[in-house]
């Protein structure tokens, strides 16, 4: 049997899922954790005597949500990692056949292409719309088992190995902003530490706030270097005229999939179409490294960035404090640019 259930992040559930199982006389032959839009969803093969409704009841008893169970065949016991680079063999060697073999990736009852529709954020589980440009996807569908933010970003993934490799400039270049003022985006390191100490000062009390939900004075330099940290994050740094301009940080989180991203952009480049930029950079790293979720959490009275996080097809929902907004991206929604 295929078995999915969605589970609240807390140390402890995984194992009472799994015993919940073994007690039906259940043997685990393949586990994936993933991340969704409400929790995390386990997903398990398991070989196991007892009755779905049976197996569907312990698990509730557990502590899953919407339990799914389905049959499984023993072709689903390949291991998952080597079929997924063998159909992105086939797919470099015919992209034509990217519905197909998006279909087969996912297990997907039907795939086939679309043009001019706007993408799904999995408003539908059963229908997945895997963005492949601007104006064209292809539309996913699967009746037993519904889409995850996890299948979601693998899709996406996938995806791009149908499309023309990117050229790289030789050099950086120059970004130009909606009023024409060039802008150079780099990697954050530390030979930025007093730049971005200048870019700190030179903000507002407001801009700060919106930042670090406190209007913090100095910038500590042990936050700087964990805004440094490769391990913890990665971080852009905007420039013009030699100064800092604009700083964008995307922080790795322990929720299965899940990134963070935050900004802190000078008072005068506000508005100006930069903390754009800096935001679908950051999506498209974290689409890069694997991610199925970049959120932002924000003071409910900074407009502008729930303005961004709406434009790029965020969902806005609010947190257990009242003044605090937390905006949820699919990775696998945004098409590339």
């Amino acid at each position: 049997m295929r078995i999915r259930t969605t589970v609240d992040e807390r140390p402890g559930r995984l194992a009472s899922l799994a015993a919940a199982l073994a007690a039906r006389g259940g043997n685990i032959l393949g586990l994936s954790v993933q991340s969704d839009s409400d929790g995390t969803v386990d997903e398990f093969v398991a070989d196991i005597p007892a009755h779905p409704e049976a197996v569907r009841e312990a698990l509730e008893a557990a502590g899953g949500r919407r339990v799914q169970v389905v049959p499984a065949t023993a072709h689903e016991l390949t291991d998952e990692p080597t079929r997924a680079l063998l159909l992105a063999s086939r797919l470099r060697a015919m992209p034509w056949r990217l519905p197909e073999l998006l279909a087969e990736l996912l297990r997907a009852d039907d795939a086939r292409w679309i043009y001019g529709e706007a993408v799904s954020d999995l408003p539908d589980p059963t229908q997945l719309v895997v963005p492949v440009a601007p104006r064209r996807a292809v539309r996913l569908r699967r009746t037993e088992l519904p889409f995850t933010l996890t299948e979601a970003a693998r899709a996406a993934s996938f995806a791009r190995l149908a499309q023309p490799p990117v050229e790289q400039p030789a050099g950086e270049s120059p970004i130009k902003l909606a009023d024409g003022v060039e802008i150079t985006i780099r990697p954050l390191t530390s030979i930025y530490r007093e730049a971005v100490r200048d870019l700190h000062d030179r903000c507002s009390p407001e801009a700060r706030r919106f930042r670090y939900f406190t209007a913090m004075p100095t910038l500590p330099p042990r936050m700087f270097d964990r805004l440094c940290d490769r391990s913890r994050g990665y971080s852009l740094v905007a420039g013009n005229d030699g100064q800092v301009v604009g700083l964008a940080t995307l922080h790795f989180t322990a929720d299965p999939g899940v990134a963070e991203m935050a900004f802190l952009v000078e008072d005068r480049w506000q508005g100006r179409g930069l903390g754009l930029v800096l935001a679908r950079m950051l999506v498209g790293e974290a689409r890069d490294r694997g991610y199925a979720e970049v959120r932002a959490t924000m003071l409910s009275d900074n407009v502008r960035m729930r303005r961004l996080m709406i434009s790029l097809g965020a969902t806005l929902g609010y947190t257990e404090d009242p003044g605090v907004v937390e905006a949820r991206l699919p990775v696998g929604a945004v098409a590339p640019v």
